[in-house]
């Protein structure tokens, strides 16, 4: 960001407060955005920066922290302001000093994430678009959870990866694999939970008090076994998480054959993001699924 002059007078004019920037730290971790600390007298924030043309990913992401936060179940960062500068657009949220998640902490986030699941909707999506990573995410509003999937989740996915180039044998699982969705719901009827949408471990924490606290959410309403099957990928969560989460909410039978359907979306959106190292996952993972029920 080359104009912190302009951040700083949108922070103040949407915290209503003086901001005295005392220093800019560039943060690592991460993937999509850069991420900076803005230290101030009395007062830090965080910041996510890209592309001037992805403003609306901020704009949607901000939405999503909003409507978490409506819940008062877990901890979420506040979003302050988003907009352009230059050619950058930016997210300034609240400054939280971060902590890996302990045993008491992955119990609240397992307790609180089935208190946010139950925040309900009487239909599959959300009220706009989204972005899953820098990838758009269409969340238009469905009655139906099978069609939702096939169609705004892995049929999007895949004219992504067709478009990307990947047009092998990926599309042609895919198309096989579409067609048997409606296999994996025949006695299970999902209810439209409010979702975090992106919930990897990298995407919560403890806060210096340990209270649990989750971030970066790509939000619609869905099956509440689309969060917790994204828990298991890139390293997991602790068991503490899985229990707690259990006695406040147990999950169905099915859902071991199910998070993997889920969890495909993830890795095919990776596959999209950053390239051909995930094909051959995104293909395993895609063969396993038909072969349950072929």
């Amino acid at each position: 960001m080359k104009d912190w002059q302009a951040v700083i007078e949108q922070i103040e004019q949407a915290s209503g407060q003086n901001f005295n920037l005392l220093k800019v730290n560039a943060m690592h971790g991460g993937d999509i955005n850069q991420v900076y600390y803005l230290q101030g007298t009395e007062k830090n924030y965080f910041v996510k920066e890209n592309r001037a043309d992805l403003l609306e990913m901020f704009a949607a992401e901000a939405l999503g922290l909003q409507d978490l936060a409506k819940t008062e179940t877990l901890r979420i960062p506040e979003p302050v302001v988003y907009g352009v500068s230059g050619q950058n657009a930016y997210l300034v949220m609240e400054y939280v000093e971060l902590k890996p998640a302990k045993q008491a902490t992955q119990r609240q986030l397992g307790r609180q994430l089935a208190e946010m699941h139950q925040i309900r909707q009487d239909y599959f999506g959300w009220h706009q678009d989204n972005y899953i990573g820098s990838n758009p995410q269409s969340n238009s509003r469905n009655s139906n959870w099978v069609s939702f999937w096939q169609e705004q989740r892995l049929t999007a996915q895949l004219k992504l990866a067709f478009d990307n180039g990947f047009t092998g044998k990926i599309q042609s699982q895919g198309v096989k694999l579409s067609q048997l969705i409606p296999e994996f719901f025949s006695n299970y009827q999902p209810q439209a939970s409010l979702l975090h949408g992106d919930l990897w471990s990298g995407n919560a924490a403890a806060d210096t008090a340990g209270q649990a606290i989750i971030y970066d959410p790509a939000c619609y309403y869905g099956d509440r076994e689309a969060d917790i099957a994204m828990t298991e990928l890139f390293g997991g969560f602790g068991a503490d998480f899985y229990a707690a989460y259990n006695q406040a909410w147990p999950l169905d039978s099915g859902y071991k054959t199910r998070k993997t359907l889920y969890n495909l979306y993830h890795i095919l959106n990776h596959l999209n993001l950053f390239g051909s190292g995930y094909l051959h996952q995104a293909e395993a993972m895609t063969q396993q699924l038909i072969s349950e029920y072929s």
